[in-house]
């Protein structure tokens, strides 16, 4: 007889992470599993063992399978064995919001399936969780750039190098502004602006 999670259609992976090779997974995968089967879910495992902190190829494959939509649930032990940090999850749990999947700790009673009042109040919440930092980035880019502009330090394309004499020289001497710059290297409006107040130009 079918379980009532194929009857569904439901597709839910377990994804348990381990530090090191010789950490042992039982004690994730016992729960995970027990919680399918309440749950009358027929459960793939994804294993990632011995990850580096920028790596993880298992729980790549997963978000690849859950963005192809051949995962409709993600079950974990722990948020801190899913995610790398609090950005991290907010990030990937609205990801995989977005593509219809979803997110479930079984150990700390977070779910973020549409139908769960406080799912969606989690939702809410983690995206105003990402507004808010990046708006904090956008305003410090602006506090480094205004206080930049304050000290008199240049922001913005490095500014190019060349004898601003030797262009003055070149322009005395009855030269264009298009032979100056190809002869300098220098676009036209640099050199104009460099000039400025020297000579009339």
């Amino acid at each position: 007889m079918p379980r009532v999670g194929e009857l569904t259609g439901m597709r839910v992976a377990i994804y348990a992470r381990v530090s090191t090779k010789q950490q042992e997974t039982e004690m994730q995968l016992t729960d995970l599993r027990k919680y399918a089967v309440r749950m009358g879910w027929h459960a793939t495992a994804y294993i990632e063992k011995a990850s580096s902190v920028k790596h993880r190829p298992v729980f790549e494959e997963l978000l690849r399978d859950a963005q192809a939509g051949k995962v409709s649930v993600i079950l974990v032990w722990r948020i801190d064995r899913f995610a790398r940090s609090m950005k991290d999850f907010v990030n990937v749990t609205l990801q995989l919001a977005a593509w219809k999947v979803r997110l479930v700790s079984v150990t700390e009673a977070v779910d973020s399936g549409n139908e769960n009042p406080f799912a969606r109040f989690m939702l809410g919440l983690l995206a105003l969780l990402a507004e808010l930092e990046r708006n904090i980035i956008v305003e410090r880019v602006r506090a480094g750039v205004a206080e930049a502009k304050r000290q008199g330090t240049h922001c913005g394309r490095p500014y190019k190098v060349f004898r601003r004499d030797e262009a003055a020289r070149l322009r005395a001497g009855g030269m264009s502004w298009r032979a100056i710059s190809r002869k300098l290297g220098v676009p036209q409006a640099t050199i104009r602006l460099a000039l400025r107040g020297v000579q009339k130009v």
